[in-house]
């Protein structure tokens, strides 16, 4: 399947692609997928995604605080990505606040931090008028009813969507768009092939968290963006539609949120 793909969540930026990164970003392109938008995690990586966007024409930054490494950020952290969004509004390149959100999937993060962190970030996403790109686990109720007070105008996605077709609604409502990956390709995630099968096909994105969470046709290997026109594939089985007709919905979903031509 050769058509065009926006891998809307990836780390490339992460050491497991040191070794062959450009080959990955070649063999994207041949595939098809012709943008790829790569997320800040803690405030030692955000320059690192900052210049891989500079140097890849098809790579896009998203720059945030992610709530997994909670116990390394500091209020300078907080202060620093703000002036760094601040130096870069308008420029082409940046495209989101992200990856940022809660977990409360790990126990021994502290909610109420992990809490004032998200406020901060959606906050700068709200002032420089860019969209969030979420992370959610088992947390989703105070996830939505925090984006009902904070109303933002671009909206934004949430990774890795493993909700509800109650939470799913929710999300939709507040305009945020549903990042579908690997994850949902798992056998074993059975209820979660009930919610896609029922999703407006204009509420989904694609994405791949590489090197994370790799598709079930490609079990316990790095995962990487050149496998999202399988999970493509995969999904559309899933929502009972050729996989060509999701590519195109998802691409001008992405599109739509980050503000693409």
């Amino acid at each position: 399947m050769i058509v065009t793909l926006i891998d809307t969540h990836t780390h490339l930026d992460f050491d497991d692609f040191d070794a062959d990164r450009q080959a990955v970003l070649n063999h994207c392109k041949h595939l098809g997928v012709e943008r790829m938008v790569v997320l800040g995690v803690y405030q030692r990586n955000l320059q690192r995604v900052w210049d891989l966007a500079l140097s890849e024409p098809q790579v896009y930054a998203a720059l945030g605080l992610h709530p997994i490494y909670l116990d390394e950020h500091r209020p300078e952290h907080l202060q620093e990505l703000r002036d760094r969004l601040a130096a870069l509004a308008g420029h082409p390149k940046l495209c989101a606040v992200g990856e940022i959100g809660l977990d409360y999937y790990v126990e021994s993060l502290d909610r109420e931090q992990q809490q004032k962190t998200f406020d901060s970030q959606l906050q700068m996403a709200a002032d420089f008028n860019l969209p969030a790109l979420l992370h959610v686990r088992r947390s989703h109720a105070d996830t939505i009813a925090t984006l009902k007070r904070f109303k933002l105008r671009r909206s934004g996605i949430v990774h890795a969507f493993a909700g509800s077709r109650e939470e799913a609604k929710e999300y939709i409502k507040l305009g945020f768009k549903l990042g579908l990956g690997g994850a949902a390709t798992w056998p074993q995630a059975l209820r979660m092939h009930r919610v896609i099968a029922e999703l407006p096909l204009d509420s989904v994105v694609l994405e791949t968290d590489s090197p994370d969470m790799a598709p079930a046709m490609y079990p316990g290997i790095r995962n990487t963006p050149e496998h999202l026109p399988a999970i493509c594939t995969a999904l559309a089985e899933l929502m009972n539609i050729p996989a060509e007709r999701l590519a195109e919905a998802s691409t001008a979903s992405a599109n739509e949120v980050f503000g693409w031509n």
